[in-house]
């Protein structure tokens, strides 16, 4: 079983899906939001392998949620 998480509010969510690698775990995170232009989607792996699956989805969806603000922000442009 792998362990996975989400959260959202309005018009933004981000979700956080880990998998069993060699020395631990890894997360896929994935964004979506509305903007006036339409619906954004992205989905990314973090950076990271991690001891456990919960310090992964919880950095996952850190790292999301990090990811949303600035592209809200227009920080990121894609």
């Amino acid at each position: 079983m792998t362990m996975s998480g989400k959260v959202g509010e309005g018009d933004w969510s981000v979700s956080a899906e880990v998998k069993p690698v060699a020395g631990g775990f890894v997360c896929t995170v994935h964004v979506d939001h509305d903007d006036p232009k339409g619906k954004f989607e992205h989905q990314f792996k973090h950076h990271t392998v991690f001891a456990t699956e919960r310090d992964a989805v919880l950095e996952g969806l850190r790292e999301g949620m990090v990811w949303i603000e600035q592209k809200r922000a227009h920080s990121i442009h894609l």
